[in-house]
């Protein structure tokens, strides 16, 4: 799987990690987000992929981002270049994460 994919029966984990933020450091969050992504995150064991999202008002960005699995996931938390990149987002924002299984997904 290269993409994300929503389904109910995918065999990932998905993390929803909300940050908050000054509106001042959003872009800047954004930023640092997807360099995280570009140079550590994407090149571990068991990514399949990220998503950043900013709110409209400014004040969050939202990752989901789908792991190939919980174990994937926490030895991605684990690695020292990903500690380094979460630390420096830690430093301008606060994050509610989130680890998730797609329970149903829902069309027109």
């Amino acid at each position: 799987m290269s993409e994300s994919i929503i389904r109910a029966d995918a065999p990932v984990v998905t993390l929803i990690n909300v940050f908050t933020v000054d509106p001042a450091d959003q872009q800047r969050l954004v930023e640092l987000w997807q360099r995280a992504t570009d140079e550590v995150m994407r090149h571990l064991p068991g990514f399949v992929s990220a998503n950043v999202h900013r709110s409209l008002d400014g004040t969050k960005v939202v990752n989901y981002a789908q792991w190939e699995s919980e174990d994937a996931f926490r030895a991605m938390l684990g690695h020292a270049d990903t500690r380094a990149h979460l630390a420096e987002l830690n430093e301008i924002a606060t994050s509610a994460p989130v680890l998730c299984e797609v329970v149903s997904v829902h069309h027109p």
